[in-house]
């Protein structure tokens, strides 16, 4: 009997669509660049959690040399995006129960601190970026929901997460966050309803934003807190059951 797990693992994928984001790479194609491309499609669903990475046709798609893509592949496989299986290629991860609890436990920390150092308004520089991010992520989630555009309203809700994220105005813990968020939408790749785990949370992502809006820094990080936890508990039930299940 063949598992959902093992259908994935054996799905042909089509990377035609990686064409376009060959331009994206310029004349100076680095690793780091690629990588950046691969994540980005990872998070979109374009590779779903399982997916054999093809190396000859990710290359030619790209127009790289095998080196350059194998370097990418081991950045991301150091972001634990995708693991390498001995003779058998290189894979896209499929998220266990306790790395969801790990992400989690890393997004609480990450996400209510950069909440707690925001300060009083007026806001400027990097805060104020991140806060029209964070409103334009909210408008967009709802925007999705009434048009009934599922996926499109999760990209939203990873987009207000990243906003919250860049309040910090750390380079680096957007850096963190960007791994773990995309490590994140591998996990709702694998559940079959998105708006069962995002259309309860836009009413929070607003309630979050007008918060911050209105100078109440502390408020809105207890009901980032809550909305945390929550999710944590509401994904991690359910995703146990749908491994178990595969």
């Amino acid at each position: 009997m063949t598992s959902g797990a093992d259908e994935r693992l054996t799905a042909v994928i089509d990377v035609s669509g990686l064409e376009t984001d060959r331009l994206l790479l310029g004349r100076t194609s680095t690793a780091e660049r690629v990588a950046d491309v691969l994540r980005d499609r990872i998070a979109e669903g374009f590779f779903p959690p399982g997916t054999k990475l093809s190396e000859d046709s990710i290359k030619g798609a790209l127009g790289i040399s095998r080196n350059t893509l194998r370097e990418a592949f081991r950045l991301l496989t150091r972001e634990r995006l995708l693991v390498h299986e001995l003779n058998r290629g290189v894979f896209v991860r499929v998220v266990t129960v306790e790395d969801l609890g790990d992400i989690y436990r890393v997004r609480a920390l990450v996400e209510c601190a950069a909440v707690r150092g925001v300060g009083d308004p007026p806001y400027t520089g990097a805060v104020t970026e991140a806060m029209r991010a964070i409103e334009a992520a909210v408008v967009a989630g709802e925007e999705a929901a009434r048009g009934r555009a599922w996926q499109d309203l999760s990209t939203a809700n990873i987009r207000f997460h990243q906003g919250i994220v860049a309040l910090a105005g750390s380079p680096r813990m957007n850096d963190l966050m960007r791994g773990v968020l995309a490590e994140l939408r591998l996990v709702f790749h694998v559940m079959a309803d998105p708006r069962r785990f995002h259309a309860p949370y836009l009413t929070r992502n607003r309630q979050v934003w007008e918060s911050l809006d209105a100078g109440r820094v502390a408020e809105a990080e207890a009901l980032l807190a809550d909305y945390l936890a929550d999710s944590r508990s509401q994904l991690s039930g359910a995703y146990a059951q749908q491994m178990a299940t595969d």
